[in-house]
């Protein structure tokens, strides 16, 4: 069943007269197939319409949608052979940040990512993907995995921002995030990330700095909430869809801002519609940048990210 977003409503009232209608023709065994179709087609371009003019606040909630899919469905969808690997050797294990060895069509790698799980209980379990000191000191150890074994690594970013609670600062929190950073920074293999939802903060650069970052097409990325930079400015979150307009959240604004380098296209109505379409296409794009970054020296690898991270800002 899909959850509608407030902005969806229009959509909602159509697909949910559409199903009224099916019913009452397998009920009744009337001929309703003409009504139907011509509702259906309008749905289409009401959807499509709607999903091609979405504002910067209306993107956000599409990169929380409660039916998004998240790590463990693209896992499922897009590689094949996952072995999760868990622990960070110091401290325990975090559920929030997941990795381990994959295969990518033909090409074996290190996937990691955030998992924010589709429940209450899986939410309250990877908590909402929000990963504390371990789970990015887990990252560090996978990475170095990778380099070790020659394996391209592969993030795919989803979360709010890295867990803020107490324990977590009492761990080591930021020098955990500055530790994943670094560590992206220096692999001697390839490296490519992915947005696939949210991208918030220090908890999404600690496993986005590569020197291939990847959006999909309706995911955001920021330095902060939209709510909270609202909080900040204006003392309230109600002004949350102007700070997601002016801080320029979206695919096509970072795009055009060389903060990011591709758009991944998502199925019409999002990746919540049609996550296996969703999940050939994220696999589609790795893959063709994976093979253009296979080869490199580890020496040019480094540089390329040097040289992107420094060159953003400059006019």
């Amino acid at each position: 069943m899909i959850s509608y977003l407030e902005f969806e409503k229009p959509i909602a009232a159509l697909e949910a007269r559409i199903a009224e209608l099916r019913k009452t023709a397998a009920d009744g065994g009337l001929e309703l197939s003409a009504e139907i179709g011509r509702l259906e087609r309008k749905s289409a371009q009401l959807l499509a319409g709607t999903y091609s003019a979405l504002t910067p606040w209306q993107k956000t909630q599409v990169a929380r949608h409660p039916m998004r899919p998240h790590f463990r469905d693209y896992i499922a969808l897009a590689f094949e052979g996952f072995i999760p690997l868990g622990g960070d050797r110091l401290y325990g294990e975090d559920a929030a940040i997941v990795g381990g060895p994959a295969r990518l069509g033909e090409r074996r790698v290190m996937v990691i990512g955030h998992e924010k799980g589709h429940d209450t209980g899986s939410r309250i379990h990877h908590n909402f993907g929000m990963g504390k000191p371990e789970g990015y000191r887990k990252a560090v150890r996978l990475m170095e995995l990778a380099g070790r074994f020659g394996l391209p690594v592969v993030t795919l970013v989803d979360t709010s921002g890295a867990f803020p609670g107490v324990e977590a600062e009492e761990r080591g929190q930021a020098e955990a995030i500055a530790r994943s950073t670094e560590a992206c920074l220096g692999l001697p293999v390839p490296m490519v990330a992915a947005i696939v939802g949210e991208g918030g903060s220090g908890g999404a650069v600690a496993l986005a700095s590569a020197e291939r970052v990847l959006m999909f097409e309706h995911a955001v990325y920021s330095v902060i909430s939209p709510e909270g930079a609202s909080s900040i400015l204006w003392r309230t979150a109600e002004k949350a869809p102007d700070a997601a307009e002016a801080m320029k959240v979206t695919a096509q604004d970072l795009l055009a801002l060389k903060v990011i380098d591709r758009i991944v296209p998502e199925p019409v109505g999002g990746a919540q519609r049609d996550p296996a379409a969703a999940a050939r296409a994220l696999a589609a794009a790795l893959g063709e940048e994976l093979d253009g970054l296979s080869g490199l020296p580890a020496d040019a690898l480094r540089r390329r990210r040097e040289e992107r991270f420094l060159a953003i800002g400059n006019a």
